[in-house]
């Protein structure tokens, strides 16, 4: 029998503990002959970053040794800020970044004295995005250099595996250099050519970027290079060879991110780069309205692979959901496989073994091992199985905009076996907004949404015009209207629910991280629909930021605000902390206080100009946090601030563990 109860008041078995206690962050997966590695963030660990492999018998260990006797490695790099690819692995030997000392380390898995190597110096420069070239004695690598001030340098570097590169760093070779941006080198499988990618100041990654290809010498240094693709408002994703020696990328000229091509690279030292771009043939493989790759915001996308000589494994997102399958390479046929994951983008493969980073409906994040018509789960990200009817899975819908456009979502409805609503109640609703603002969401099971749910609160996942997937001119509709469409879409699809009966008009709260957060506080100013908002280290100040940020989002700003002129009134007008009068609605801020991205000034800020203007507000400040929480007892704790927040405001008697203060309540 089942208790009555108001919606947003029920007891749930989804306690912060569940995620912070069982779950890890599951990353970079690879394989390698037959062992699979993978990354794993753990917040009981202080957020350590662990390399972590499986043997062919299944058996799962850490795979790297103390540094210097002393301390497990944390394996990361901020190159970017946000990271990414932080290791590599060939034939059992491993390349990575240490996050602590900021070192380039090497490891060869069957040295019997389990020695690790120091490939690069002490010093102020970032490394990662490692493509091992072991015939040649070689890791490429993207270099960040903040030796000097102003902006870091970026550039591609070769770096020499046998260790005499840490005792000299002139021993490091420059591949390529002068351009702001440089990422995703990958080497031919003979050994002879290298890919890259690069961009420029004001373009990200994802709006305009150049695929080069080089010959390399004995030495392991570009001969010659020629430029494959650079056309206006074209991105290029993934460089990456086929096992015979073609060179397949993802680019958008189509208007989708969709598979090429390129054949001919038989390239004689005696001709210059000309010739041999005139041997060269591109077509697209399998062109539909599909998106085969996702913005990079951190190194090391592996959204496909090798499945043999004549096929690809590659993941797409296609209505808002991740697919799996293969892709011929003769013809470009797709066939997708029916398996009950959807790929999160991380797909690797081995002769014909793939394994992928997935979720389901029913299951949080996984590594999943997928063979013919079965899958095994190699290793979740949680220990925490929620029971299926416990479970409220995403339902996707969508709502016709004011000025008539589609937008989507996923709706999550309350649900708990234990508990119905009083005949007439109406769920508290949460509006989440994703960060990027490039960035989609996901319909798979997330311990952080059971949490509300299992609750009595209804949530909604927002996927804004400006969010990938859905295609580049949907992507595009975001710039010029920052803090405008994205907050138009949000509220109108909290209207949309309440038309639906789904949702309490009284009670509609808006959250979201880092460029989510500057939607939350501008969706709180510009419109009444929302009576309650958390923004986790949101932007309140364009300027602010501008002055501030880091060099990977120096101009992303510009070209989502529409104006590069910091004199342009528009800075002003779209900037929250300039709008105070105009915010009614409680607001709770979380915030790190080492963010790089969005420094705590920002919220402090807002936080004081709310609290002197007399509007209810609320602060927390986790020490040593960056831009996300990565440590247990603050993750925990940000939960229940939330969830002790939404019940003062709304007076819901719903049991707390924690009591935030609210000022001018």
């Amino acid at each position: 029998m089942s208790v009555q109860r108001p919606y947003g008041q029920w007891d749930s078995p989804v306690e912060a503990d569940s995620y912070t206690q069982t779950s890890v962050q599951l990353s970079q997966v690879r394989v390698d002959e037959a062992d699979t590695y993978w990354v794993e963030g753990n917040p009981r660990d202080q957020g350590r970053n662990t390399l972590l492999r499986s043997n062919s018998m299944g058996q799962i260990s850490e795979v790297l040794p103390l540094i210097d006797g002393i301390r497990l490695p944390d394996v990361r790099t901020r190159v970017h800020e946000y990271g990414g690819k932080a290791y590599a692995v060939s034939e059992g030997l491993i390349v990575f970044s240490d996050g602590f000392d900021g070192r380039v380390y090497a490891f060869n898995t069957r040295d019997p004295h389990r020695k690790l190597v120091p490939l690069t110096p002490l010093g102020k420069v970032r490394y990662g995005d490692f493509e091992i070239a072991d015939v040649r004695g070689l890791v490429y690598a993207v270099a960040e250099d903040h030796s000097n001030p102003g902006e870091p340098v970026n550039s591609l570097v070769a770096i020499p595996l046998d260790g005499r590169a840490a005792r000299n760093a002139f021993e490091i070779v420059s591949i390529f250099s002068g351009t702001d941006f440089v990422s995703s080198p990958a080497i031919s499988p003979d050994g002879t050519k290298l890919a890259w990618l690069s961009w420029n100041h004001p373009e990200m990654a994802w709006t305009h970027s150049t695929l080069h290809v080089g010959a390399l010498d004995f030495e392991g240094r570009v001969s010659a290079s020629l430029v494959l693709v650079d056309r206006p408002k074209v991105c290029v994703y993934e460089p990456r060879w086929t096992l015979n020696g073609d060179l397949i990328h993802v680019d958008d000229s189509s208007g989708w991110a969709n598979l090429y091509r390129t054949e001919g690279f038989h390239w004689n030292e005696d001709e210059d780069a000309l010739a041999w771009m005139g041997r060269l043939r591109t077509r697209p493989l399998h062109p539909s309205p599909r998106a085969f790759s996702h913005p990079h915001w951190q190194l090391g996308l592996h959204s496909y692979d090798n499945f043999d000589y004549e096929n690809l494994i590659c993941s797409w997102a296609e209505n808002g959901t991740w697919h799996l399958g293969t892709v011929r390479l003769d013809n470009g046929m797709c066939e997708e496989w029916r398996t009950p994951w959807w790929p999160t983008g991380n797909v690797a493969c081995f002769e014909g073994r793939v394994v992928t980073l997935a979720d389901s409906p029913t299951h949080e994040p996984a590594i999943v091992e997928v063979s013919g018509g079965s899958s095994r789960v190699m290793r979740s990200s949680s220990q925490e199985r929620l029971p299926e009817e416990l479970i409220s899975q995403a339902q996707a819908v969508s709502w016709t905009s004011s000025d008539g456009e589609t937008v989507y979502g996923f709706y999550y409805a309350p649900k708990n076996p234990q508990f119905t609503a009083p005949e007439g109640d109406l769920p508290p609703l949460l509006v989440n907004v994703h960060g990027g603002p490039t960035s989609s969401a996901r319909a798979g099971l997330s311990i952080g949404v059971q949490y509300w749910t299992s609750r009595g609160f209804a949530y909604l996942d927002v996927n804004y015009r400006g969010s990938t997937g859905f295609g580049r001119t949907y992507r595009e509709r975001l710039n010029g209207h920052w803090g405008v469409l994205d907050v138009q879409d949000c509220a109108e699809g909290a209207q949309y629910l309440v038309s639906q009966g789904l949702a309490d008009p009284a009670r509609l709260a808006i959250r979201g991280r880092s460029s989510g957060g500057y939607t939350v506080l501008s969706a709180l100013a510009d419109t009444d629909v929302f009576t309650a908002g958390t923004s986790l280290f949101g932007i309140a100040d364009l300027k602010l930021l501008e002055a501030t940020t880091h060099k990977f989002e120096s101009h992303y700003d510009l070209k989502l605000l529409g104006s590069d002129n910091l004199n342009d009134s528009l800075w002003i007008e779209r900037s929250p902390i300039h709008k105070i009068d105009q915010i009614r609605a409680p607001l709770l801020l979380l915030q790190g206080s080492a963010d790089k991205v969005v420094p705590p000034s920002q919220a402090e800020s807002m936080y004081e100009a709310l609290r002197g203007n007399g509007r209810a507000v609320a602060l927390r400040i986790y020490e040593g946090e960056g831009h996300g929480f990565r440590r247990a007892e603050n993750i925990k704790d940000s939960w229940e601030s939330e969830l002790s927040f939404y019940s003062q405001v709304w007076k819901l008697n719903a049991s707390c563990p924690v009591k935030v203060e609210i000022q001018n309540l």
